[in-house]
This record gives structure tokens, C-alpha cells and sequence, in this order.
């Protein structure tokens, strides 16, 4: 061989090695964990290829990867009229993650600017219908029903929003300085009534301090009355029982000492003298006094009479009686 042919073999030989290399790079195919891979051949879908080391037949089959992990596109500021017709500038920020590959690649041209138009339109939707006070006042329900309405529209992409998340709602500057006037009446009418449950609840504990003193007061008056009262009667027992001795005590005497009926008489007629001297009109008397004396009647003038003498007569009869009881005595000899 010549040095032409020579060349001529190494070139060629460089070429198909050249062919071999380029042949393998295409279809030797790696898919990161986080993607997956769609295969078209000739042009019509084929497979899906999972993550990691994959092979396809260059140049009749075509490999696209398909990022699986979850975006986020932020959706511009626009222009909105709620119910109450009020012009508020919107924004928000939508969240989504493609579950299904074939769909993306074949159901949509462009699904991340489709998502956006999308939130666009449906956000001048949702917030159109509501008030402005409830436009501030409702935000999480306005993101719930915000990917709802995505959801819907995305599931036949192969796209789930997974959250959408409402950012600045910008009313005109009147509003803004309505609704501070607004906050300000709110916040005034709140003080005022915190104050006024302050005061009511200050009176109530004054009121119930105030009851509970005189429960306690009267429960206190109530145990010294009944202390006093305890302690009287506790007195009253001892003197009834040291009288009801001493009646014991003397009636013993009277009987172990076996007094005669003149005796009994003088003493009768003694406290008969004692009572007339009162201002008694009547005189109740045991009945055994009848026996004793000689006639209850002579007994009831006489009283009757030393009322009006003074107790002369009666003092009279005590001393004649008394007389009658000593010369009765026997007489002691000489």
C-alpha cells in the first residue's frame, strides 16, 4: 500500500470511531431523579424513561426531559373591580408540580405561561365577586377556591397546583385613608369598651367584697348571739339547779327539824305581812294553808284590812300568836 491508502484508512477509521462515539452519546441517555424522560420514535410518543442510566436508538428515537419538581410562577400585578366597585391592583403567586409528563409534552404548548393566564383570569374572577372588606378579611378561603379553579383546568395538562397564595391587595389611596379612619373609630370604640367591662367588673368585685363582709358580719353577730345566749341559759341552769338545792336543802330541814302547825302558822303570817306591803291585789296561796290557820275567810279579812291599816292588825294577830306559841312552851324549873 501507498502512503495515500494509508491516510486514506486512518481517516476513515477516525470517522466511524468519530460515528461509534457520537452514535453512544445519543443513545445512552441519564435521567436525575427528579425528571423524566419521554421518547418519541420517528416522531410518535413511545415511553416515559424513569431516572437513571437509559438507552434509545439514535437518530429513530428522540429523549425529552421533563423536570418533575415543584414551581412556582409569580403572576403579575392586575388591575381588579370587586362587587362594590372598587379598583384594587391583585397579585399572587401560584404553586404547581407536573404529575403526568405525557400530558405536558402533548396537551399544552407552553404550560407554564398557560398556568399563569390562567391565575390571571381566574383570580379577576374570584376577587370580582367578593367585597373589599371580605377581599381582606378572607384570604385563605380566596386561595382555596383560587386552586381549586386551577386544579381543575390544569389536571388535563398533567399539572397540579398545589397551592396558590394571594400577596398585595392594593386599594386606591381614599380607601386607604377611609379604612384608617375606620380602624381608628374601631380601635376608639374598643378602648372605650374595655373600659367600661373594666369599670363593671371593678363594681361587681366591690359589690360581691361588700356582700361577703356582711355575710361574714352577720354570721359573726350571729355566733356571738348565740355564744350570749348559750351562756344565759348555761347561768340560768346553774341558779335553777343551786335553787333547787337549797329548796332541797331546806325542805330536809323542815322535816328532819318536825315543826308544828303553829310554827308553820307564824311564818305564813309573817310572809303575809311581807306581801301585803306590795302592791299586789291578789294573793295566790297554797291550799294546805286552810288547814293550817282556822278560817280561810278570817285570814282574808285580816289581810284585807292590814292593806288599809298598814299591816297593823296583821301584825297584831303575828304577835298574839306568837304569845299563844310561847305560853304553849313548858316552862323551865328553877
Amino acid at each position: 500500500m501507498n502512503g495515500f491508502e494509508i491516510d486514506f484508512i486512518s481517516v476513515l477509521i477516525g470517522f466511524v470511531i468519530l460515528f461509534v462515539i457520537l452514535v453512544a452519546s445519543r443513545a445512552v441517555k441519564i435521567i436525575r431523579p427528579y425528571e423524566k424522560g419521554v421518547v418519541e420514535r420517528f416522531g410518535r410518543y413511545n415511553r416515559v424513561l424513569d431516572s437513571g442510566l437509559n438507552f434509545i436508538i439514535p437518530v429513530i428515537e428522540n429523549a425529552f426531559r421533563v423536570d418533575m419538581r415543584e414551581a412556582m410562577i409569580d403572576v403579575p400585578s392586575q388591575e381588579v373591580i370587586t362587587v362594590d366597585n372598587v379598583s384594587i391592583q391583585v397579585d399572587a403567586i401560584v404553586y404547581f408540580k407536573v404529575v403526568d409528563p405525557f400530558k405536558v409534552m402533548y396537551n399544552v404548548a407552553m404550560f407554564e405561561d398557560a398556568v399563569s393566564n390562567l391565575a390571571q383570569t381566574t383570580l379577576r374572577d374570584v376577587v370580582g365577586r367578593l367585597k373589599l372588606d371580605r377581599v381582606f378579611g378572607a384570604r385563605e378561603k380566596i386561595n382555596l377556591e383560587l386552586r381549586k379553579s386551577l386544579d381543575d383546568v390544569t389536571g388535563r395538562w398533567g399539572v397540579r397546583v398545589t397551592r396558590v397564595e394571594l400577596q398585595d391587595v392594593i386599594p386606591p389611596k381614599d380607601i386607604v385613608d377611609a379604612m384608617s379612619q375606620q380602624m381608628k373609630a374601631e380601635r376608639t370604640k374598643r378602648a372605650s369598651v374595655l373600659e367600661a367591662e373594666g369599670f363593671r367588673q371593678a363594681e361587681v368585685l366591690k359589690a360581691r367584697g361588700r356582700r361577703d363582709a356582711q355575710v361574714l358580719d352577720a354570721e359573726g353577730q350571729s355566733k356571738a348571739i348565740k355564744m350570749v345566749a348559750d351562756a344565759e341559759r348555761e347561768q340560768k341552769a346553774v341558779v335553777a339547779e343551786g335553787e333547787a338545792k337549797a329548796i332541797e336543802r331546806v325542805f330536809g330541814a323542815i322535816h328532819e327539824g318536825k315543826p308544828t302547825k303553829d310554827l308553820i302558822a307564824l311564818k305564813y303570817l309573817e310572809a303575809l305581812e311581807k306581801m301585803a306591803q306590795g302592791n299586789a291585789t291578789k294573793i295566790f296561796m297554797p291550799f294546805e294553808t286552810s288547814g293550817i290557820l282556822s278560817s280561810a275567810a278570817i285570814l282574808g279579812e285580816m289581810f284585807n284590812e292590814s292593806k288599809n291599816t298598814g299591816g297593823k292588825l296583821l301584825k297584831e294577830a303575828v304577835m298574839k300568836e306568837e304569845r299563844k306559841i310561847g305560853g304553849s312552851k313548858p316552862s323551865k324549873k328553877k
